[in-house]
């Protein structure tokens, strides 16, 4: 028997997913066309995720996300974190490289989670929150890679680069996959060349148990 669920809250949902995915923001005509539902219908839940300050309308009509959906951004961070932090104590250690869980912001790969490996005095130093353009890393890489396979894995699971990041280190690192609205990697990063064939398989073990702990 298939479970019950509300169709408003499921169209509310809808909306906000559209709006996300478009960084230019979308009318309310634009969004009924989008999501094939009547106008008369999107526009009162455009108008109820306003009052709870999870959209917003400019001027021009467009909506874009609101200042509600971030503030309940801000509480799943440290869910995020304390989920990942062993899965990167043991592959930071394993490997002694700096462990990294990456997510998407916008165009841009930011740190979320840095464990850097107990017992190396010369390692990569990478702080969370810091960002660069997705193209521009290991981890970026993966996530980008992922997006073209529609959530199957990758073949191999991992992405190498060199030049990663702005100490110039090497990275690998493998997508998170499977966790509905997170587009995020795991990787580590090296002063070092890592043996892909020995560190590649211990990425995506971690990047694994991470995804499975986040579902």
């Amino acid at each position: 028997m298939a479970a019950e669920t509300s169709q408003t809250l499921d169209r509310g949902l809808q909306v906000l997913e559209a709006v996300a995915g478009a960084p230019d923001g979308l009318t309310v005509t634009e969004l009924a066309a989008t999501l094939g539902i009547g106008r008369t219908v999107v526009y009162r839940l455009v108008v109820t995720l306003e009052q709870h300050a999870f959209l917003r309308r400019s001027a021009d009509g467009r909506c874009r996300l609101g200042l509600g959906v971030l503030a309940m951004g801000r509480q799943v961070q440290p869910v995020v974190r304390d989920t990942a932090v062993p899965a990167l104590r043991l592959l930071a250690d394993a490997v002694n490289a700096t462990a990294i869980l990456t997510v998407v912001d916008g165009q841009e790969a930011q740190a979320a989670v840095v464990v850097e490996p107990s017992r190396s005095d010369v390692h990569v130093a990478s702080r969370p929150g810091s960002r660069q353009p997705l193209e521009n890393s290991a981890a970026g890489r993966a996530i980008l890679a992922a997006r073209t396979t529609a959530g199957r894995p990758l073949d191999p699971p991992w992405v190498v680069a060199t030049g990663d990041g702005p100490q110039g280190a090497y990275g690998i690192a493998v997508p998170v996959l499977g966790v509905p609205g997170l587009e995020a990697s795991v990787g580590v990063l090296a002063l070092r060349e890592l043996n892909k064939s020995d560190v590649g398989p211990r990425v995506a073990r971690a990047a694994g148990e991470i995804a499975r702990a986040l579902r």
